[in-house]
């Protein structure tokens, strides 16, 4: 039981069921009556000190999961526990005593500095307005902060535009961990830059993650990224979590079909290896408008009857990891020809009511 009641105190970050919906369409008097589910039933947990890494295809919902837990957009259902605080429903200024613990470091370098504030402003601007530290220390605070960030004291004075794209990340960095958060969701934040600066960033982070027992949470499309700097992985495709696991693991045992699509482009860097790449048939469909069932059936080679109109139950196949699929449920496994004839019935009474019309 002791073991027990230490891990719960590990846990930081935990997600249950969440889901953000955005009305694209509404009825004469403004109601929506139609809606891009952006994230749809996502759940995970997150311990202090690990990284997740958040992976998908463009659109698959990564960037809005993370804004939706930083509260930048209101959830539409699910639960958010944060350090065991349930912050769900709280009102903006609740959220405030919050704001400092958990941060985001987004994906542009270039845009979100503010171009008119100086380095020094820029990271200090936050230390000021929530009292980190007093008034007379703040200069000397910022300064620490910009050296851990690999920023020479020479740059407090300057502008954003004075940089290049890996300095720009680094100031990023700096303002994030400049109120001392525990929890940081990074936004795609190398993708922007040089493949060596990338290196560069990748490795400050984890620095910085060892020195102040920082969390991540980690949203890229690049997997040898995710692979080097991660623990956890959580594959996302239109707005659904396919895969959730340990980094190690999913990386040696993938099991949902379009998680082995999605590692067979990773580049492995030997010559003599031949690369299985799995080439996805069709477009990824519409979010607005996803196809009943799995999501992912339009696109599976592996795609049954039964894909394209039961969705599948999130299941834990082995320990700590989990897939949503059809193929790792023995229920449905077992009873496929009941479901091929459910199937059938369905586009019977589909054809059926297409005639009467």
């Amino acid at each position: 039981m002791a073991n027990e009641t230490t891990f719960e105190k590990d846990i930081i970050l935990e997600v249950k069921n969440l889901k953000k919906y955005f009305p694209i369409e509404r009825s004469f008097f403004g109601k929506p009556i139609k809606f891009l589910r952006a994230v749809d039933n996502v759940s995970f947990t997150l311990e202090r000190g690990k990284t997740i890494g958040i992976v998908g295809e463009s659109g698959c919902g990564k960037t809005t999961l993370g804004r939706t837990i930083l509260k930048l957009y209101d959830n539409d259902g699910g639960q958010i526990l944060f350090k065991g605080n349930d912050i769900t429903n709280i009102s903006s200024s609740q959220m405030r005593k919050y704001r400092t613990q958990m941060q985001l470091i987004f994906q542009d370098p270039y845009s979100s500095l503010p171009p008119r504030m100086t380095i020094g402003n820029i990271i200090s601007e936050a230390v000021k307005v929530h009292n980190i530290v007093p008034k007379e220390e703040v200069l000397e605070y910022v300064l620490d902060i910009m050296d851990k960030c690999g920023l020479q004291q020479s740059y407090f004075d300057r502008y954003p535009h004075e940089f290049s794209g890996g300095q720009r990340q680094r100031i990023c960095i700096a303002r994030a961990l400049a109120v001392k958060p525990e929890l940081v969701i990074c936004d795609e934040p190398v993708s922007a830059l040089d493949v060596s600066i990338q290196a560069q960033i990748i490795n400050l982070l984890k620095e910085l993650q060892i020195k102040n027992n920082l969390t991540y949470m980690f949203i890229s499309h690049d997997l040898s990224v995710v692979k080097y700097i991660t623990d956890q992985i959580m594959v996302m495709y239109l707005g659904n979590v396919m895969e959730y696991g340990d980094t190690d693991e999913i990386f040696d045992n993938p099991l949902h079909p379009y998680t082995k699509a999605l590692f067979s482009a990773v580049p492995v860097p030997d010559p003599d290896f031949k690369m299985n790449r799995i080439i996805l048939s069709g477009d990824i469909p519409s979010p607005a408008n996803p196809p009943l069932g799995c999501k992912f059936h339009t696109r599976c080679k592996e795609c049954m009857n039964v894909c394209k109109f039961k969705e599948p139950e999130y299941l834990e196949v082995k320990p700590n990891h989990f897939v949503n699929c059809h193929l790792f449920n023995e229920e449905v496994m077992n009873n496929l020809e009941e479901y091929d004839r459910q199937y059938e019935e369905m586009l019977a009474q589909e054809k059926e009511e297409e005639n009467n019309e």
